[in-house]
């Protein structure tokens, strides 16, 4: 016995007035559904571009290049923190633990000064605004940085961090932080499954 799966949305066509082919699209509310369910990892990106830092928890960051090193992420336009992070030369995007969950909330949190609190947070000789409780961070220059849809992603190229990859090798396995289904979670050596 076979069972025949009906067409998805996404795929149904319609043909329009001039024999062009109309693809539907996905709702707005199926798709923030889906990705709401979707497991990701938890980053603070700050900037500063000559007018005071600016600090958002993003999940959206993502390797996009090895050689070169290039890392990826988007920012909404309704975001605070949206106008320094078009103007910004470079930014620094911090890799968040359980441990330093209290960055990622912070960031997270719109209406208040994120920067209040200076004893959490420093620069670097460079100038960039660094979180010091978070496990590893990576300063980046921006190279490239695309208008979609109400958001601006940005790619930028890392050229620092405050650990090597020997380094890393010698620390102990930590936990790590994802953010899915509107709450924090934690994985670590206890989730993996294989």
């Amino acid at each position: 016995m076979t069972s025949e799966s009906p067409t998805p949305k996404h795929a149904q066509e319609s043909s329009s007035g001039g024999g062009a082919l109309v693809l539907d699209t996905l709702s707005a509310d199926d798709f923030r559904a889906i990705f709401r369910r979707h497991p990701a990892g938890v980053t603070v990106v700050t900037a500063d571009a000559g007018t005071g830092p600016v600090a958002l928890t993003a999940t959206s960051v993502a390797s996009m290049s090895a050689d070169p090193p290039l890392l990826i992420f988007s920012v909404s336009s309704s975001s605070s923190s949206a106008r320094i992070l078009k103007d910004a030369n470079t930014v620094v995007v911090h890799f968040i633990g359980p441990d330093s969950i209290e960055i990622a909330k912070l960031g997270a949190t719109s209406g208040i000064d994120r920067f209040a609190d200076s004893t959490i947070w420093s620069r670097l000789p460079t100038g960039e605004v660094v979180f010091d409780a978070v496990r590893t961070w990576i300063r980046a220059r921006v190279v490239n940085r695309l208008e979609a849809s109400g958001s601006t992603i940005v790619i930028a190229q890392a050229i620092e961090s405050n650990y090597t990859a020997a380094e890393l090798d010698q620390q102990p396995e930590r936990e790590g932080l994802v953010f899915m289904n509107r709450s924090w979670h934690q994985v670590g050596e206890r989730s993996a499954i294989i």
